[in-house]
C-alpha cells in the first residue's frame, strides 16, 4: 500500500501563509489525491482534491479563494498552499490518495 508523508504545518499568525506537502512512496496509478482537516474535537472534513492530470479541482466551500492545491507527478507529490490564513484553519491536515492517509500535520493559526 502506498504511504504519504505531509509537511510544512507549523503556527502562523492570523493573516498568514503556509504551504503543505504530501509525498507518496510510489506512483499509484492514477488517482486523486486530496487533502482533509480535523480539528479538535470536530470530525474530519474535506479541504480540497486534485485530479492526476490537475484538471479537475474541488475545493471546501471555506477555503475557497485561499487555499491553493497542486500536485508534480514526477515528485510523487501534491502541496496546499494556504493563505489568508485563520485560527478556525487551526487542525491536523491530512493528505488522501486511494484508501492511504498520511500521519498528518498540525496547523495552528494564532488570532
Amino acid at each position: 500500500q502506498v504511504q504519504l508523508v505531509e509537511s510544512g504545518g507549523g503556527l502562523v499568525q492570523a493573516g498568514g501563509s503556509l504551504r503543505l506537502s504530501c509525498v507518496a512512496s510510489t506512483t499509484h496509478s492514477r488517482y486523486a489525491m486530496g487533502w482533509f482537516r480535523q480539528a479538535p474535537g470536530k470530525e474530519r472534513e474535506f479541504v480540497a482534491d486534485i485530479s492526476w492530470v490537475g484538471s479537475i479541482i474541488h475545493y471546501a466551500d471555506s477555503v475557497k479563494g485561499r487555499f491553493t492545491i497542486s500536485r508534480d507527478n514526477a515528485k510523487n507529490t501534491v502541496y496546499l498552499q494556504m493563505n489568508s490564513l485563520k485560527p478556525e484553519d487551526t487542525a491536523v491536515y491530512y493528505c488522501h490518495l486511494d484508501s492511504a492517509w498520511g500521519q498528518g500535520t498540525q496547523v495552528t493559526v494564532s488570532a
